[in-house]
């Protein structure tokens, strides 16, 4: 049986976005939709026996927000099998327990209650980072939303860190039928010296080639295992982030790897990863390597 989509769910508009996306990507992918609400309330007190006719306010809101979105996400697609559970747990645990048994973990840009002014919430970005399993923060514009675009943005890193990352993007970009467009960036060192094969008039060019090759090798399996992917390969000068931000912006999905390491507890997202998923106009994908 498919690994269900998990979807984390609060009643705020950003969870509602995340909703909407989350069954269209079931959708593509002939995937489960699971919505799940964390409530420390039913953690602490669902428990408690109480002698009061009325059911407590907590209980009842939270309730009504599952409702709520299981309502929403069948009517956006009656086609996908949705279920839901309020978790007695705090949010972040709940998702990353439920990450355990899931295809993917879906999130808003920003939680309810939290200051309108942030980037990015502190349960998107927690979950991203220690998550084992892909964690698609849905933020951007309307277009990217919709999926207009008709094109994914792979970020390409380390070969040896980058594998998961790569099938991911192929497998959506398969499902979704469109273009997959991969971009290195490069960066010329800060004193750089003349290739001794070339004349001194000549620019040194050794990391862009370097680029390339490190791209070469990163597709080479995933193309020949999904012959019908148009795959779209390109060296870019300049720092990874901006590089990536400039080239999200025509992208319905930019999707980078992170590495989980075995003894290292706290946040593993590297600069670029962090930037993407404050600033980045369109979803993004954290798929994590373990190693």
């Amino acid at each position: 049986m498919e690994l269900p989509l998990v979807v984390g769910v609060d009643g705020s508009d950003a969870a509602l976005t995340a909703v909407d996306w989350a069954v269209d990507e079931a959708a593509r992918h002939g995937l489960p939709l699971r919505l799940v609400y964390a409530s420390l309330w039913a953690h602490y007190e669902g428990a408690v026996m109480t002698d009061d006719r009325e059911r407590p306010s907590e209980q009842v809101m939270a309730e009504n927000i599952v409702r709520s979105a299981t309502e929403r996400a069948r009517r956006r697609n009656r086609g996908v099998t949705v279920s839901a559970e309020v978790v007695p747990d705090e949010a972040v645990d709940a998702l990353l327990r439920e990450g355990l048994h899931a295809s993917a973990v879906v999130t808003g840009s920003r939680g309810r209650g939290e200051l309108k002014g942030m980037l990015l919430g502190s349960v998107g970005l927690v979950v991203a980072a220690r998550a084992h399993c892909p964690v698609i923060v849905v933020r951007g514009n309307q277009a990217a939303l919709a999926g207009t675009h008709e094109r994914i943005l792979l970020g390409a890193g380390n070969p040896v860190t980058s594998g998961e990352a790569v099938r991911f993007a192929f497998r959506e970009a398969e499902a979704r039928r469109c273009p997959l467009d991969v971009v290195r960036a490069w960066r010329s060192p800060a004193h750089q010296t003349t290739h001794p094969s070339r004349s001194a008039g000549e620019p040194a060019r050794y990391p862009r080639e370097r680029a390339s090759a490190l791209l070469d090798a990163l597709l080479h399996d995933a193309v020949a295992d999904h012959p019908g992917v148009r795959v779209r390969p390109d060296t870019v000068e300049g720092p990874a982030r901006k590089v990536l931000l400039r080239r999200a912006d025509a992208a319905d999905l930019v999707i980078v790897g992170a590495q989980r390491r075995q003894d290292h507890f706290g946040l593993q997202l590297g600069r670029v990863t962090h930037t993407l998923l404050h600033h980045a106009p369109c979803p993004v994908a954290v798929v994590p390597q373990r190693g």
